[in-house]
This record gives C-alpha cells, sequence and structure tokens, in this order.
C-alpha cells in the first residue's frame, strides 16, 4: 500500500482497494504489472533527440522520416506528446522539456535541457517553434524563455490557444480563463 501510494493522484483508500484487488482476486495480475514495471525500469530511458521516453537510443517519433522537420513543437512530458498525438493530426517533431521553469524548485535551463534544444534551432531544419506547455505561471515563463531562444535564432515561435473548452459554458469558467479566451480571439475570415 505505501509503494502504491507514492503514484501521482493514489492516496490511502485507493491504495488499499488497488492492493486488496491484486492480492486477493488478481495475483497473476500482480505479477504482470511487477514484470512489466521492472522491464520499464530497466530498458525506458530518454530519446537522445528529443528527450521523450524510448526503449531506443532514438524513438519512432525521431526516426520517422514521415514527420516535418520544419516545425518543433515543445512540451513538458511524455504524456503531453501522447495528448498531441492522439487528439491532433500535428506531424512535426518534438522536444521534452521533463518539466518547466521553476526557480524555486532548483529547476533551471540546465535541468531542462536548454543547451540541446538550441542545438535544434541551430541545424537550421526547423523555422516553427510551437510552444506547447501548461497553462501556468511556470509554463508561461518556460514559453516566454523558450520563445526569446527561438526569435535569437530567426525562428518563428508560436503558441498553443487557450480558453474556453469545446462544450464549456461561458458562466461556469473561471476568470482567467474567460480573459485569456476573450484576448485570444480570432476572426472567423
Amino acid at each position: 500500500m505505501d509503494a502504491l501510494q507514492q503514484l501521482p493522484g493514489i492516496g490511502p483508500r485507493s491504495a488499499r482497494r488497488l492492493t486488496y484487488h491484486l492480492l486477493l482476486h488478481d495475483r497473476g495480475g500482480a505479477r504482470e504489472l511487477a514484470e512489466a514495471l521492472q522491464h520499464a525500469v530497466e530498458r525506458v530511458g530518454r530519446c537522445e533527440g528529443c528527450r521523450n521516453l524510448s526503449e531506443e537510443a532514438l524513438c519512432n517519433l525521431c526516426t520517422s522520416t514521415r514527420r516535418d522537420d520544419s516545425q518543433l513543437c515543445i512540451v513538458e512530458s511524455a504524456a503531453d506528446v501522447e495528448a498531441l498525438e492522439s487528439a491532433t493530426g500535428y506531424s512535426g517533431r518534438y522536444f521534452v522539456l521533463n518539466g518547466h521553469l521553476s526557480p524555486l524548485d532548483g529547476i533551471g535551463p540546465n535541468e531542462l535541457g536548454i543547451e540541446l534544444l538550441l542545438q535544434r534551432f541551430r541545424q537550421g531544419s526547423v523555422s516553427e517553434v510551437i510552444l506547447a506547455t501548461n497553462p501556468t505561471v511556470e509554463g508561461d515563463a518556460t514559453a516566454d524563455y523558450i520563445s526569446g531562444l527561438a526569435v535569437e535564432c530567426g525562428l518563428s515561435a508560436t503558441r498553443i490557444a487557450h480558453g474556453v473548452p469545446v462544450g464549456g459554458e461561458l458562466e461556469y469558467i473561471d476568470s482567467g480563463t474567460l480573459r485569456q479566451a476573450f484576448a485570444g480571439r480570432r476572426s472567423f475570415s
């Protein structure tokens, strides 16, 4: 139970429920889970090209010849890559920061692999940097910092849109989201 509680979003009650289920009803599943975790810990690392999770030195996104080298999407986590891949038709390249700037937590440019990112900017194939960091204070600060670096390298820097979710009702949207949506409105033409 203690080990399961270390996972994000798993509290004492969920950990207890999962533990009892695995031990009382699914010992085979428990073994399979343990083996899968062991395999992942031993074999999965960061891709040398984009810093995404991969069992190989270069992930399948970096080795694909079908992706557009002129676009580079910057995200905070491997989960963000998965979300964008499943929800969008984006076919460019990625760079995974594995975090965001947070001076109070000791996370600066070195921890985010900014030097490797600058190398990508300077290679000459990238023309647009798409900043898809989270719409938080830290995510916005990270996007601002990276956009400055991109512009210094002569690249176009864009930011993903933020605002009202599809199906959302204005009266239930928080004021910060509504303010951003209103400020970022676009023409129908």
